[in-house]
């Protein structure tokens, strides 16, 4: 699904980069509160050394931002959580960005895309939709009925 949408927005001209957590280092947040310093305008800068300290500029240049991830026990994956936990950091400057969101789950997505709307509005993110797909193996959800329509329409309303 996020494969989809990141495709549709370069052939659309927009620059794209996707960031797998997965593949990252990206340690829990402390709750330190170092970061805080500067408040609104604050540096982006974490005392934890790991890969979230490359990925503040990145999300602090982004137009627009897109949250993917599968749904567990009906919320987000404890990996997007702690990524969002650790955009303490920056989290005042991220006002005003377009962000989305896409879920998917053996059984039902739940509160995955609620948890992602509270995000964006306590950041004052601008939400642009989400789409949902329920899916048991990978590859399942690309056979969905109507998925590729819906990833279109919002891969569109992103460029906006």
């Amino acid at each position: 699904m996020l494969n989809q949408v990141m495709q549709d927005a370069a052939r659309s001209g927009a620059e794209v980069e996707t960031l797998l957590l997965r593949k990252m280092n990206i340690r829990m947040c402390r709750g330190c509160l170092a970061c805080e310093e500067g408040g609104k305008q604050r540096p982006g800068i974490c005392k934890i050394m790991d890969d979230m300290n490359d990925v503040y500029p990145k999300l602090l240049t982004a137009d627009v931002i897109v949250l993917a991830t599968p749904s567990y026990f009906e919320m987000p994956s404890g990996l997007l959580k702690n990524f969002l936990d650790r955009t303490v950091a920056i989290w005042p400057r991220l006002e005003g960005k377009r962000i989305a969101g896409l879920a998917v789950a053996e059984e039902d997505v739940g509160y995955t895309i609620q948890n992602l709307k509270v995000y964006a509005s306590l950041c004052r993110m601008q939400w642009m939709g989400s789409v949902t797909a329920l899916a048991k193996n990978p590859g399942d959800a690309a056979k969905k009925e109507g998925l590729e329509r819906r990833l279109k329409h919002l891969s569109q309303k992103l460029l906006m």
